[in-house]
């Protein structure tokens, strides 16, 4: 996995210093944003490359050499190619919705998406290095923004009026696309907020910008630990060397590490290579948290998987994998938040026991706590 990924480094990148190759501002400013930048790294079908012409206007394209440096140039099949590359299919499947988990309409505070009585959402920018073709934000791609300052101030006196919200989330966008000052400013602000507890920063880049994680920001983490850091791995040829040192510089600044995968169609929906993702993750620090159906986002339906496949991977990990690899899995739905949904275990209920059954289909019976014993 590793040396595969330093071969096509040297494949797209030869000329590159190392120096450069190690600063994020430089794959910040080095970043693929068409389609004809994109054909001139990787093979694009003919018949696809006409196709996407006609939509030229509407792909917003955004791929750090980093991640291009992750895919193999030859395989038109390549699970990452396939999350970052425009397909026709975006466009020619008309289902989907522009707001698939209904957040405008949980928005109180532009910016500000509360949904749950505990905890708000803040979507600080719409910027990411990497715009995935699964996001089911996508919508939010055509109209760029960063918070203003007196846009960030409303945010943050929003969860200060409301002594309930106890956690933060800050989004996206990816918020590690901002700049150290930004983050250390809104991090100091929540900080001074007594009624919260919890935050949580959601972010992709050690999968796509590893090179983000720096010194300084590692710093400015320490400093207003503990932060909950949720990850954004799919497939496990993204866990590439430089992700790797990145995840040994936020684990000694405290931070604690969770991933959420989407489960997609033709890129993970395997149960091999769930496992192997999940395993590679644990080896990092990095638990898996969630695994996430994919939204019924207005250009994802090529993505989606039937729900049973998601509930077959979950299956096959009982039993086969150290429980720190099961994640949740969960379907976001349009203005009700997460459902978890797990395989049914229980067989039968009878009257003084339940009849279950384990992950290799074997049945035990197990007696009922008296307040669960049925009535005659």
């Amino acid at each position: 996995m590793i040396n595969r990924a330093n071969s096509f480094k040297e494949f797209y990148f030869k000329g590159v210093s190392s120096k450069n190759w190690k600063d994020y501002r430089w794959h910040l400013q080095n970043l693929i944003r068409d389609l004809d930048e994109v054909s001139s790294y990787l093979k694009i079908d003919p018949d696809d490359y006409s196709k996407l012409v006609k939509n030229k206007n509407k792909l917003n394209i955004s791929i750090t050499p980093h991640f291009l440096s992750l895919i193999d140039p030859g395989n038109m099949e390549d699970p990452l190619r396939k999350q970052c590359v425009p397909s026709p299919l975006e466009f020619s499947l008309k289902n989907g919705s522009r707001d698939p988990l209904g957040e405008k309409s949980k928005m109180p505070v532009k910016g500000v998406i509360h949904k749950y009585p505990d905890r708000a959402l803040f979507l600080v920018t719409n910027f990411c290095p990497l715009y995935c073709r699964h996001c089911f934000r996508r919508d939010n791609w055509y109209k760029k923004e960063v918070r203003t300052q007196q846009e960030l101030q409303a945010m943050v006196d929003y969860v200060k009026k409301d002594p309930a919200i106890k956690e933060v989330i800050i989004s996206g966008g990816d918020p590690l696309f901002l700049e150290d000052e930004f983050i250390d400013n809104l991090l100091g602000e929540l900080r001074k907020i007594p009624t919260i507890e919890i935050i949580r920063i959601a972010s992709r880049v050690l999968s796509v910008l590893p090179q983000r994680i720096t010194k300084k920001l590692v710093s400015i983490l320490k400093k207003y630990s503990p932060i909950w850091f949720v990850t954004h791995f799919n497939h496990p040829d993204e866990i590439s060397r430089e992700t790797i040192l990145a995840t040994e510089k936020l684990l000694s600044s405290k931070v604690i590490m969770v991933n959420q995968t989407v489960l997609l169609k033709g890129i993970n929906d395997e149960n091999w290579i769930i496992e192997k993702l999940f395993r590679e993750l644990l080896k990092i620090g990095i638990k898996p948290y969630y695994l996430f159906q994919c939204d019924p986002a207005k250009g994802t339906g090529h993505f989606r998987t039937p729900l049973s496949k998601g509930l077959k991977i979950m299956e096959y990990l009982h039993g086969r994998v150290t429980g720190l690899a099961q994640p949740i899995f969960a379907v976001d739905t349009e203005g009700g938040g997460k459902i978890p949904i797990s395989p049914n275990y229980i067989i039968s209920q009878k009257k003084d026991s339940f009849l279950l059954r384990n992950f290799e289909g074997k049945t035990f019976e197990y007696e009922c706590e008296p307040s669960e014993k049925k009535k005659d």
